[in-house]
């Protein structure tokens, strides 16, 4: 199709993985409860989406612009709440993940936290050749839980039907549906069975062809960690490697993702009217002996000030309080700040002069725990010239705490506590063993 960016008339798959009341069924002995995937960078050596033309500048500019849109695209939807709408744009998002549909199984590769799948480069998902695909009637349950602006009813069949638009007003249109999903883990595969997803016949919007869809770990009731459910005893955890690092990260589930230890802390979440977004209160940063109080924590309340997000690669912090952070960080570090050319990092110093000052420390203070975040999570080379700090200002958007923050901690999301969990790791030493909604594109002529 000549035009990549509005191509419709194309089938998609728009899953709400929906098990969470069904009995999980293994095909091999793997263990119940408890699994473990891995997920790659999109910019890895591993991944099918990294431009190996791109250079270290465009790179880190690509991540800045996406953090900066993902954080207003928060701002919006966060006050919508009439239509199925994703969490990011369909060009955010920075983890793909594998699993597979349908039976026989079909694999795909999903970005996580983002829809990049039109038109799709790998093999499409034929729900005709699935023999445990499903359509949904307009009756069930399932069909019931979408906000009623997004859900209408086939005349002639009563087939439950659904929209789903993004912030960038690309979208998904098709019908509610059951079939087989299943994660390949270190046990062997980890089957989940009448999961619920939507199989889309009119798409369009800003999508790339090397990806098969969007798995969500956000807390909404149709994301895939809430409709798991008890099966994973609602919790999942993920260890994030440092970029540099040509290996996989580590996504785990159930029982395999507890933390334990001395070094663990937590801190409570709260959600927003969606559910999905998971809200903590960060109350100050400390630079050293210098604390600085968060000018949002009155105004947070029970309700949290800030997102932690793993699709988010920058950390974005309201002006006022990132200026005075940046101003301790400066008064710490006693360089010369060189300007970044691209004007998309606020801080950024000479990597000649700045590879030679010793270990930067922050502290980030969440209400019941301190996360204490190196030198690797405070700045990145965006040159060869130039290191910049890895956090920004909001100009007016959501605050988020974004993964280059979190890589080499381990975070476990516990949904039944309402806690996040971090404990510091080497996630390159931690074994196999060790986040909204998946879109799959269906074969075209499935209806």
């Amino acid at each position: 199709m000549a035009n990549n960016h509005f191509a419709i008339n194309q089938i998609a798959c728009f899953l709400f993985v929906i098990s969470c009341c069904l009995p999980f069924q293994p095909l091999v002995d793997a263990k119940l409860g408890g699994f473990t995937i891995e997920i790659i960078h999109r910019d890895s050596q591993l991944s099918p989406f990294r431009n190996h033309s791109a250079t270290v500048e465009d790179l880190s500019n690509g991540d800045a612009l996406r953090s900066i849109a993902r954080a207003n695209h928060f701002h919006q939807s966060s006050s919508d709440t009439n239509k199925i709408q994703s969490t990011v744009t369909p060009t955010g998002g920075d983890y793909l993940m594998k699993l597979s549909i349908g039976s026989p199984p079909v694999e795909v590769l999903a970005v996580a936290d983002t829809g990049k799948c039109y038109p799709q480069d790998a093999p499409l998902f034929d729900p005709n050749n699935s023999s445990t695909y499903v359509d949904l009637s307009c009756d069930s349950t399932f069909c019931e839980d979408l906000p009623s602006t997004s859900r209408h009813c086939s005349s002639w069949d009563n087939k439950c039907q659904y929209e789903h638009r993004y912030g960038d007003q690309s979208y998904t249109r098709g019908a509610l549906a059951t079939d087989t999903f299943t994660f390949v883990s270190t046990d062997g595969a980890a089957p989940f069975p009448n999961s619920v997803f939507g199989c889309g016949h009119n798409n369009g919007g800003t999508f790339d062809s090397r990806g098969s869809g969007v798995v969500g770990l956000g807390g909404g009731p149709l994301s895939l960690i809430s409709q798991l459910g008890s099966q994973i005893e609602q919790k999942f955890s993920y260890c994030l490697l440092p970029r540099t690092m040509t290996s996989a990260s580590k996504l785990k589930f159930g029982s395999d993702a507890i933390l334990t230890g001395p070094e663990v802390v937590s801190t409570p979440f709260s959600s927003d009217s969606s559910g999905t977004f998971y809200y903590l209160t960060l109350e100050s940063v400390s630079v050293e002996d210098k604390k600085i109080t968060n000018n949002q924590l009155a105004a947070a309340a029970d309700g949290g000030n800030i997102i932690i997000d793993s699709g988010t690669t920058l950390t974005l912090l309201e002006s006022s309080f990132y200026d005075e952070l940046e101003t301790a960080v400066k008064e710490k570090i006693q360089l010369a700040p060189v300007d970044d050319p691209r004007g998309s990092y606020s801080l950024c110093y000479d990597r000649s002069s700045f590879e030679n000052i010793p270990e930067v420390t922050l502290v980030f203070h969440f209400r019941g725990a301190d996360v204490e975040l190196k030198k690797l999570n405070l700045f990145r080379a965006i040159s060869s010239d130039l290191s910049c700090f890895t956090m920004v200002p909001t100009n007016g958007g959501k605050s988020i705490y974004g993964n280059w923050a979190q890589i080499n901690f381990q975070v476990e999301y516990d949904l039944a506590g309402k806690q996040v969990s971090f404990a510091p790791a080497d996630c390159s030493q931690l074994g196999f063993k060790q986040s909204k909604t998946m879109i799959l594109q269906c074969f075209p002529d499935a209806y």
